[in-house]
């Protein structure tokens, strides 16, 4: 039996974002919740976890513009190199406890995620083609989620009992993430390089949605033809609907990772509730892996029969999530520990459930996001990838601009809108997709159409 090597590159791959992630995911999980703990003893210590993420996602916004020119020139792995030491770089800087190191280093890593990002989706649209974009983009989400899982895992053991995070066990706990983000590195290091030359071969070869991706176009680019190209495709009609779903799911996501968990903690009306800032994070794992590997082995059916039952998924989902989060947590819980009540009865529970289904609605999101991207631009797959960070991000920086100043109900109003909105608008592009699809099958089979005319 032929062994499938683009396949096996999808999955180093995602194992490499897997161990990267589970030293930056992690600490953006509790990062607010340790910065406290450092204030407690440290009262100098000035830095807000909020403003950190805000200042990576600031950059990684602006950054996307550039990425493409810079893959275009070192390639899709070396960008993925530089991009993931720089996330190394910003889990050494919680070592010196000193905001200027951590602002510094926070404007460093939204520079190296706008590599890492956008040559992840240039590298995963090279090893893959029409017919196998969504299963590729599911097992890749799958293996990468798991980042949520093993390093909250670690978290929900290491701060067991512990009321405060102590220096010693915040040490333990940077330096465990350090080495995990570091075997990340050695595995992109191994990964074959890629050119643009082998997503010709697959355009040329298989094709799940025919016209509407950008065949036959200039492949080779320089790097301000790539800018240029970047500029154009953001002014198309598809991409500006995808920007929608994109600014959504920026925002939700940095809800998601850098809101929810830690206001879980300020919650003192749960029991153990630092613990449980580390289950909420292994439930986002548990459910973005499931979203994740179902929507991988169904993958050649979200082709056939399009990608929009899955978003509806997504949507209900997440939906019902964030209800049982404006019920279920007090407003006031991302400033800090509260003993405030919510609607209801704080549970323990709902908490955790609320951080499966969301997550679970984010792995539909994106496995499709990423299947519509790689299908539509396959051969302007690093522009189209880098303008989907520079949305997404861009809602990320917003929403952490913003949620040290406005408590958790009106920013789950916000995201409700934009959950809807984004929906939306996301089946707006898939079923001009699957117009157009079914327009090439007949136009390309002359004898079909005649025949119909005479149906």
């Amino acid at each position: 039996m032929e062994i499938d090597r683009k396949f096996i590159n999808v999955i180093v791959l995602g194992l490499a974002f897997m161990l990267i992630f589970t030293a930056f995911q992690t600490m953006g999980n509790i990062q607010q919740t340790v910065i406290k703990s450092i204030t407690q003893e440290d009262p100098t210590f000035k830095a807000d976890g909020f403003i950190s993420l805000a200042i990576i996602y600031a950059v990684l916004s602006i950054s996307n513009w550039i990425s493409p020119s810079i893959i275009s020139v070192i390639g899709p792995k070396w960008s993925m190199l530089v991009g993931g030491f720089f996330y190394s770089l910003y889990i050494a800087s919680f070592f010196l406890q000193q905001s200027w190191a951590l602002y510094t280093c926070s404007a460093l890593l939204g520079f190296g995620a706008a590599l890492i990002w956008t040559g992840q989706g240039n590298y995963l649209t090279l090893n893959s083609d029409g017919t196998n974009i969504s299963r590729n983009s599911g097992v890749f989400w799958a293996v990468f989620q798991c980042s949520f899982l093993f390093g909250n895992l670690f978290v929900f053991f290491l701060f067991q009992g512990r009321e405060q995070i102590d220096q010693q066990t915040r040490t333990i706990l940077y330096s465990v993430l350090l080495v995990v983000g570091t075997l990340g590195l050695l595995l992109v290091l191994v990964l074959p390089a890629m050119k643009d030359s082998d997503a010709a071969r697959n355009s040329n070869s298989k094709s799940g949605d025919g016209p509407v991706a950008t065949r036959g176009a200039q492949l080779t680019q320089g790097p301000l033809d790539a800018f240029l190209r970047s500029i154009k495709l953001f002014f198309t009609k598809d991409m500006g609907l995808l920007s929608v779903a994109f600014f959504y799911i920026g925002i939700e996501y940095s809800f998601l990772s850098g809101v929810y968990s830690p206001s879980i903690g300020f919650t003192l009306e749960f029991e153990d509730s630092k613990r449980l800032v580390g289950l909420s994070g292994i439930f986002i794992g548990v459910g973005e892996i499931a979203g994740g590997a179902l929507f991988g082995i169904l993958g050649s059916k979200t082709v056939r029969y399009g990608r929009d039952p899955i978003i509806l998924t997504g949507f209900l989902t997440q939906a019902v999530g964030f209800f049982l989060i404006f019920l279920n947590i007090p407003d006031n819980a991302p400033f800090g520990d509260t003993t405030d009540t919510a609607f209801i009865t704080s549970s323990s529970f709902l908490a955790i459930l609320s951080s499966f289904l969301v997550a679970f609605g984010d792995a539909c999101f994106n496995t499709q996001v990423y299947s519509i991207l790689g299908g539509i631009y396959p051969n302007d797959s690093a522009p189209a990838f880098a303008l989907f960070k520079f949305v997404s991000s861009m809602a990320s920086a917003a929403s952490f601009f913003y949620s040290p100043y406005i408590g958790i109900h009106p920013q789950l109003i916000i995201i409700g809108i934009l959950l809807f909105a984004g929906t939306i608008c996301f089946w707006l592009v898939e079923w001009r997709s699957v117009y157009k699809r079914a327009h090439l099958i007949e136009t390309s089979n002359p004898d079909s159409a005649v025949d119909k005319e005479f149906d």
